[in-house]
């Protein structure tokens, strides 16, 4: 009869509906029973979850969740041969139910049915070697990242292209160009195109070097130039493999 309840949550248990149909009660009374036990059971919100389900309209109606406890404690007012029937088939369900989700928590060298303990090695094997896998693809990546952002040495923008791309997009330096400026890390227009914006030099995701020189009419010129910090390479190699890998670069 393990039918009769569930495991919701990791929790086992059963609704006030269906304690309402193998009683054959009428739900609200089911309902108004376990109602009029909230004054007086101190621990009340540990036995029964008020909550909505829908009914077989799809219209939500209240309901009750109970585990053991709680249906001990409302079936203790329910009398007749059948209601002793159907609370032996409570207990040995909740009980069933109980054993078998312990069991499935247990490590598999705790589990003393062979099967159960051969489906629960075989979850084990499973889930160690995705881990295992998860950690040698971001091994190289992290390494990259610890080293890059600890890194004092900025690079071009068409550098950090040639990074990009080894990450696994597909992307030159015109291309990257034109994305830094359309998601508002670069100045678009005017005599400051290309320049970092307030917002990515807030991020300290740039930084502008600058130098001068002397033309050949004798006049000192000053040039700048935008480099991206380690913080910035990580932040855009990431964001920008995140987004290829989401469809979403244009």
């Amino acid at each position: 009869m393990v039918e009769l309840v569930n495991v919701i949550n990791n929790r086992v248990v059963t609704t006030s509906r269906r304690v309402a149909e193998v009683f054959e009660k009428d739900h609200r009374h089911v309902l108004r029973d376990i109602d009029s036990l909230k004054e007086d059971v101190p621990n009340f919100g540990q036995m029964f979850e008020e909550n909505k389900a829908p009914d077989s309209y799809g219209r939500p109606q209240r309901v009750y969740y109970l585990n053991r406890d709680g249906l001990s404690l409302l079936a203790m007012g329910f009398t007749g041969r059948k209601a002793m029937e159907w609370k032996l088939k409570y207990i040995q369900a909740f009980n069933s139910m109980e054993k078998a989700l312990q069991e499935r928590n247990k490590p598999s060298y705790q589990i003393t049915d062979p099967i159960a303990r051969a489906q629960a090695w075989i979850e084990e094997e499973k889930k160690r070697q995705l881990l295992q896998a998860q950690n040698e693809e971001m091994k190289p990546k992290a390494l990259f990242a610890d080293a890059v952002s600890s890194s004092h040495t900025s690079i071009l923008i068409r550098d950090l292209a040639k990074l990009v791309k080894q990450n696994g997009v597909d992307m030159g330096q015109n291309r990257l160009f034109s994305w830094l400026r359309e998601n508002g890390y670069l100045i678009k227009s005017g005599s400051d195109k290309n320049m970092p914006t307030q917002r990515s030099m807030d991020m300290s995701l740039f930084e502008i070097q600058e130098g001068n020189y002397t033309d050949g009419g004798g006049r000192n010129c000053i040039t700048r130039t935008t480099k991206v910090t380690g913080k910035g390479q990580v932040y855009f190699i990431n964001k920008l493999v995140k987004q290829e890998r989401e469809n979403k670069i244009v």
